[in-house]
């Protein structure tokens, strides 16, 4: 994936743009991921957060991660897209949701995280790494 990577929320409201490469891109199956979106993971798309620039205004909500620490969600407040995770553990770095991309096909998984927690009728890429619990570079762990 390339950058800069653009994206924004459905009504228009919260535009992003990213100008570093992708530190990592995956998919994560964890419960909050699940309960989030309603489906059965969210594909994500880590970036140096000092690369990031967001306009339009963005809400957060904390929940506490598989790591004990908090993610911060970042959505819409006024369509509720569901945007971007700011992990507390990793402060110099911002989830984006790769379905809010411009062009989300651009979206290449490199594994499935959480997949302790992945529901069986979900239909995993058997070619992707699968890890069971938090991704170290995530979780600090």
């Amino acid at each position: 994936m390339t950058a800069p990577l653009t994206g924004g929320c459905t009504c228009g409201a919260v535009r992003y743009e990213c100008t570093a490469e992708p530190v990592m891109a995956f998919n994560c199956h964890c419960r909050d991921c699940q309960r989030a979106t309603g489906g059965a993971y969210v594909p994500a798309v880590v970036v140096p957060r000092n690369a990031l620039r967001v306009t339009g205004e963005v809400k957060y909500f904390g929940v506490r991660g598989g790591s004990g620490e908090f993610l911060n969600r970042g959505f819409c407040p006024n369509c509720g897209s569901r945007l971007f995770g700011k992990p507390d553990l990793k402060p110099e770095l911002m989830v984006i949701t790769a379905g809010t991309l411009d062009t989300p096909s651009r979206h290449k998984p490199t594994m499935d995280i959480y997949v302790e927690s992945a529901q069986p009728w979900d239909y995993m890429n058997p070619h992707l790494p699968k890890v069971p619990k938090a991704l170290k570079l995530l979780s600090g762990q």
